[in-house]
């Protein structure tokens, strides 16, 4: 780190973190958002920040997130303010957690500090990175201003893959800036690409009739092998193609050197009884689109490769978030690993993201040049899984970093 990087309050950080993870923000169903909103919104003006607590109207939420897990009022964060600066950076990050599901060894919703880590469901992903945004804050602006205007965007439902608090700030025209930040990522690399995906599900269709005269009936369940049998041979020739985007330096410690498009056969459904020939199979899965690829070629390719077969059957598509890709060159990407230099003491390398952020709709829909870095390790901090964890210097340090960022 830089010899005059300012320190962040640690007992304050750990105090923060803890009262974050202590909001059981689950998604699904989506618990906890007005709670956690109410108070975020207080700690934002006490720091000078216009801050609001927008809520997705329901309307929208009916017709945009056609999820049954989901329910209850959607709300979400917007904190502004303006320094008179000539440039706005916009910081993200999400609220809602993935259910702790599993055996732990710690709370989930108790920070349990233990061997310089943190414990706690979302520690990672990705609410330790928000309690470091509050803590660089106030290190920050008791010892100046920041060199941007700064606009935050706290929203929730990322976790669910579909219409995100993001999204819909996004269709609102409320991401507005110069550069941007989302804190959704790890501490290993600067992401500045990913994946995009589409979910997929294809019912084959049979006719159904009592098992001991099987022939008078058309089994689904078996005429879905072969569409099976298309899709993993389709699966082979895609998974063979490579970005041009670096894979993360973890990923590439495992053999796996630039970004790769997946397809994958996750779900299947077929049959009511032993004794009963199914007239119904339903195979669903996700296809992960590069950023040199397109979703609707992608779409056309798995609709192509089907056509081919005497099946009975529809096949239907669920696009999510686009791919995500940055120009390494522009100058907030150097910027941004700068700070990382200074806050964290390395200078990080660039690599994309294997999986889908709801930070591409924005990115995309803004064009708004922006950087991926977050709290956390690839193969350390178990985002998703079980004891979930951070690096207690991890999360100083990315404070540091967003100090340094942000000060003029």
């Amino acid at each position: 780190m830089t010899e005059d990087c300012l320190q962040p309050d640690k007992e304050y950080l750990l105090s923060l973190l803890k009262e974050i993870i202590s909001f059981r923000t689950v998604a699904p169903p989506g618990s906890c958002y007005e709670e956690i909103v109410d108070w975020l919104v207080p700690i934002f003006k006490g720091l000078g920040f216009r801050a609001q607590k927008l809520t997705m109207p329901k309307e929208v939420f009916a017709e945009k997130c056609q999820d049954q897990r989901l329910f209850g009022d959607r709300y979400n964060l917007k904190a502004d303010l303006d320094v008179g600066a000539q440039k706005t950076l916009v910081i993200y990050a999400h609220l809602d957690v993935v259910p702790a599901e599993g055996s732990w060894e710690t709370d989930p919703f108790q920070v349990t500090l233990k061997n310089g880590r943190a414990y706690g469901r979302g520690v990672s992903d990705c609410k330790g990175s928000i309690a470091a945004l509050i803590a660089a804050l106030g290190t920050l602006l008791e010892n100046g201003k920041p060199k941007y205007n700064l606009s935050l965007l706290l929203t929730t439902d990322e976790e669910v893959g579909g219409y995100s608090g993001l999204c819909y700030f996004t269709d609102l025209g409320l991401v507005k800036g110069d550069l941007m930040l989302c804190m959704d990522g790890f501490s290993d690399d600067v992401v500045i690409g990913s994946n995009g995906i589409i979910t997929w599900d294809v019912t084959v269709h049979g006719r159904s009739s009592h098992s001991g005269s099987s022939f008078l009936g058309v089994n689904a369940v078996e005429r879905a092998i072969p569409v099976m049998q298309t899709l993993m041979s389709l699966k082979k020739e895609v998974q063979a193609r490579r970005s041009m985007l670096s894979a993360s330096s973890a990923l590439e410690a495992m053999g796996l050197k630039n970004l790769m498009p997946i397809l994958n056969i996750t779900m299947i459904n077929g049959g009511v009884k032993e004794n009963i020939v199914p007239d119904s199979c339903v195979l669903r899965g996700d296809r992960r689109v590069i950023p040199e690829e397109s979703m609707e070629d992608a779409m056309a390719e798995i609709e192509r490769t089907l056509k081919p077969l005497d099946v009975e059957m529809d096949l239907k598509y669920y696009p999510g978030y686009p791919p995500m890709s940055v120009n390494p060159d522009h100058p907030w990407v150097a910027e941004v690993r700068e700070a990382v230099k200074g806050g964290m003491g390395f200078m990080p390398r660039l690599s994309g993201a294997q999986g889908s952020l709801d930070q591409a709709y924005a990115t995309e829909k803004t064009r708004i040049p922006t950087c991926v870095y977050g709290v956390g390790r690839q193969l350390e901090s178990n985002a998703h899984g079980q004891n979930e964890n951070i690096r207690v210097a991890d999360l100083e340090g990315f404070a540091r970093f967003l100090i340094e960022l942000m000060r003029a």
